[in-house]
């Protein structure tokens, strides 16, 4: 069962209030009982000393009779107070002493009895006169009831009880109304969320006026609409993109399908017909291949066996794999730096030659392509491990290759999937647009990220590893066919002497 969170503040303000009337009530009642005792047995005291004076100067029988008459105007028809002579000598006695059990001593010898017969309780006091005239002496009680105090007290704690009581249903259906009014943001807020649909996914929260306690909320709930937003436009874009890619090799082999079927044709025609729809199917192939890694990547996938390996052997295999290519494109690799980290060798490799092979695209014949290894420098890492302590150690691979500026609008997007910018992009039949997308993934995999920078006439293109100290130390520039000068900051991009 759901709760009400106006029912639930309404509540709580309401017990809230009930326990403050309770403490404050109790608290008044304690006070009242007090004073009104006081004012009791002040009472009782002033009509014990009248009643000492009367009783004192009764020293014959006659005037014991006078005694009589005044003590007995000084009683009240009701009985709250009662006045009572005791002696020896029967003509010098007045009234029922009162009698019963003791409740409690007084201070000033005032003593609490509950009367033998029932009723309410009865302060008393006594005092002993001594003989005067023919008087002998005798013992003068004076006794006082509770029942007035009793009575208002039992008026004020019901009276109490029920303002109380009344306070409490009030503070109940005001706070109620009180919290409505306050968590009304809150309810603009699911009224605005429950209108975001996927139609108007650019819809947002409105935080303008919100209070402090929902701001936050509602920002936080904004950015992860935004998220989203961004999510779904890639995925739509991806599979647009995907469609596009899939139905250029479809329609190429239904086409030629369609015409090799419009009549007989000799077995030899027929081979170079299969060869060719064989080639679109390894590039379908290719495709639906990629993009089952980068979803696998997208997953958080991370890298598997892991070898702590020279990067620079590796980078110098992957070179030395890619020679026809960089041969028949007329341009050079040179090599620069070295480093060990734990890589994927088959990943870091794939990613290389992706790097590699998208410079190749980019580079006028004759051109030199440098391949950098370096490692994070010391300041850097120091103001890292600062801000992320928890970061490993970076080691960075950087492809640099002499090539027209590319704006900065299109560097942004250059890792991004199916990507192509048709000013600096070209030979699209080829390049499917995931190669850079796919550097992007490895780098991610091994903790690392991307990056490009173009000026000065260079572009250079790269990505990053975790570097574990356990994995080695730097180590000398391999020798490799491909090395002709010491490396470079990736950050200052400078047109080299070949």
């Amino acid at each position: 069962m759901k709760h009400s969170i106006s029912r639930r503040l309404a509540a709580m303000f309401a017990v809230v209030a009930l326990s403050v009337f309770a403490l404050v009530g109790a608290a008044l009642y304690l006070v009242l009982r007090v004073q009104m005792e006081r004012h009791l047995r002040e009472s009782l005291d002033d009509r014990a000393q009248i009643a000492h004076i009367i009783v004192y100067h009764g020293a014959t029988p006659e005037k014991w009779q006078i005694v009589r008459e005044k003590l007995s105007d000084m009683t009240p028809r009701d009985g709250t107070t009662t006045y009572a002579v005791s002696s020896d000598d029967p003509r010098y006695t007045f009234g029922t002493p009162v009698s019963g059990m003791f409740v409690k001593r007084l201070s000033n010898g005032y003593v609490r009895l509950s009367p033998d017969g029932g009723g309410d309780d009865m302060l008393t006091t006594r005092e002993i006169l001594p003989p005067y005239g023919a008087r002998p002496a005798v013992t003068l009680q004076v006794a006082a009831s509770y029942s007035p105090n009793e009575q208002t007290l039992r008026a004020f704690g019901l009276s109490l009880a029920a303002i109380s009581g009344l306070g409490a249903l009030g503070m109940l259906l005001l706070s109620y109304s009180v919290a409505r009014l306050g968590l009304s943001p809150l309810t603009r807020l699911t009224r605005e969320a429950s209108e975001i649909r996927p139609d108007n996914r650019s819809q947002r929260l409105v935080t303008r006026s919100l209070p402090v306690e929902l701001d936050d909320l509602a920002h936080s709930f904004n950015g992860a609409l935004a998220r989203l937003d961004g999510a779904y436009e890639r995925l739509e874009s991806f599979n647009a993109d995907v469609a596009h890619e899939l139905r250029t090799p479809v329609t190429i082999l239904i086409g030629q399908t369609e015409v090799a079927l419009t009549r007989d044709r000799p077995v030899e025609e027929l081979r170079l017909l299969l060869q060719s729809n064989l080639e679109e199917l390894g590039r379908m192939r290719t495709i639906i291949n990629d993009m089952l890694f980068l979803s696998r990547a997208d997953q958080g996938e991370r890298a598997t066996g892991l070898t702590a390996v020279s990067l620079s052997s590796e980078a110098a295999h992957t070179l030395e794999f890619l020679e026809f290519p960089l041969e028949e494109a007329q341009v050079t690799a040179r090599l620069h730096g070295s480093a060990f980290a734990q890589v994927n060798k088959a990943l870091f490799g794939r990613a290389l030659a992706n790097l590699v092979m998208n410079a190749v695209e980019h580079c006028a014949p004759g051109a030199n392509i440098d391949v950098r290894i370096t490692t994070e420098t010391t300041s850097t890492i120091e103001a890292i491990n600062a801000a992320e302590p928890n970061r490993a150690r970076q080691v960075r691979i950087e492809v640099v290759n002499p090539g027209a500026e590319i704006p900065a609008d299109v560097l942004k997007h250059l890792f991004d999937r199916f990507y192509r910018a048709e000013a600096s992009r070209t030979n699209s039949r080829e390049n499917h647009g995931l190669g850079l997308a796919i550097v992007k993934a490895i780098a991610e995999m091994h903790g690392g990220t991307v990056w490009a920078h173009s000026a000065n006439g260079f572009n250079a293109f790269g990505f990053s590893v975790s570097h574990r100290e356990d994995a080695g130390a730097v180590g000398t520039p391999p020798a490799t066919s491909f090395a002709a000068s010491t490396a470079t900051p990736s950050t200052q991009l400078v047109r080299q002497t070949p």
